[in-house]
Parts: C-alpha cells; structure tokens; sequence
C-alpha cells in the first residue's frame, strides 16, 4: 500500500476543481468539514491520490450533501454522515484494505439507491457509475465516470432523474435525515402495490439494513 505522503499531492490537488465545480453548481451543495486525522485514515485505506476528485473529496471533506441531503457523496465521515468511503466498503466490495475492489460504493439516496464505481465487477465499462435502483433492484449503467457523476450531482435537474421516487415535503423529511440513514418503503418500490410514492408507508432505518436487504431481495428474485 502507498504511504499517506505518496497519495497527498500539493502541487497537484484534485480539490480545487472539485471546488470550482461546486462554485458554479445549479444543484444545492454542502460540503462537509473533514477531520484532519480521520481524513488521512481514510485516504491511506481508500488508496487513491488527491490529485484526484475523489481522493480530494476523502481528504477534503467529511462528504458531500447534495440537494438537501438527497444524495451523500462519500467522504471521510462527519458527524451528519458517519460513514468513511472506505470503511463503508468494507466487506462489502473488499475483505481487507490495499486489495483492488470489483465496485466501489461511492454514494447513495435518501431512498436507499446506490452509485457505484465499476472495478470491473458490474460490466466491461471500467471506470464508470451505475445506480442500484430501489424501485428494480437492477444496477443501472448511467455510462458516466467518477468526475461526471460529480457533475451530474451538482447541475443535473434531479427532479427529472427521481421522476416518480419523491413524495410530497420530501424536502423537509430529508433535510434532518441523517446520512447513515435511508428510507425503507413498503410495499416496496419494485412492486406494482409500491409504483405510488405518495401512497406507501416509509420508515428510517439504518442504511447499511437497506444495503443489506437489497443484496437479500436480489438473490431471492434471482437476479
């Protein structure tokens, strides 16, 4: 494994065009303040450099809330998102730190949706995101890499993309949901009982639960 001082990069870092994204994004984005020890941590587990977005948004930030907390771009945990990018991962896409994953869980929803960066173990396109539906249960390739995906968050009209998936006062229901919590649906939203967003009952519960439930309900759908 690289050492902290080869993954941070000065001369070069990722951040100030995470930043300048951000400046100029139509979408509402917080940026969650990192701690300095934990971010180190988390960079060194997550084995990327800063002069990447994504190693810049581990080192920079405790994570990324967009759209009132809609979407939790991961980081390296704060107190509003208690979650690190690698240990998140943990046991779920790796076994130990330093091996190469097949995915990586890069962030997730309110209503307990994944995104996820292909390691070669969701199709051929390496390098790119998909979306773990809650309303299919199917990852779908969104044909967009780590930075695009970035972009997509902060200028894409998410209203138009969860067409169908938020209720009404979703807004101030997810503003105080915190960002180790998700939304559980039942009937669930894959469903034709669940196909009314507005109709069927929603409970927080922890999201690795959800995560949990969702690989479950795959395996028992055969998928």
């Amino acid at each position: 494994m690289k050492t902290i001082n080869e993954l941070i990069n000065e001369k070069d870092s990722g951040w100030k065009e995470v930043k300048e994204w951000i400046g100029a994004a139509k979408n509402k984005v917080e940026i969650l303040p990192a701690d300095p020890q934990k971010a180190k941590n988390a960079l060194y587990q997550t084995q990327v450099t800063t002069s990447s977005p994504m190693g810049a948004i581990v080192y920079m930030t405790g994570g990324i809330l967009i759209d009132n907390g809609w979407i939790r771009i991961l980081g390296s945990g704060n107190t509003k998102l208690d979650r690190t990018l690698p240990e998140w991962n943990k046991g779920k896409s790796f076994k130990e730190f330093g091996e190469t994953p097949s995915f990586l869980l890069i962030a997730d929803d309110a209503l307990g949706g994944f995104y996820l960066l292909n390691g070669g173990g969701l199709g051929k396109d390496l390098g790119k995101v998909y979306y773990f539906s809650p309303d299919n249960l199917e990852y779908e390739p969104l044909d967009i890499t780590y930075s695009e995906f970035l972009q997509f968050c902060f200028n894409n009209d998410l209203d138009k993309f969860y067409d169908g998936s938020r209720w009404k006062n979703w807004k101030t229901e997810v503003s105080v949901l915190k960002g180790d919590k998700v939304y559980n649906f039942y009937p669930f939203l894959w469903t034709a009982e669940g196909e009314d967003i507005n109709k069927v009952t929603r409970k927080v519960i922890p999201v690795e639960e959800q995560y949990s439930l969702n690989m479950e309900l795959r395996k028992q759908l055969g998928h």
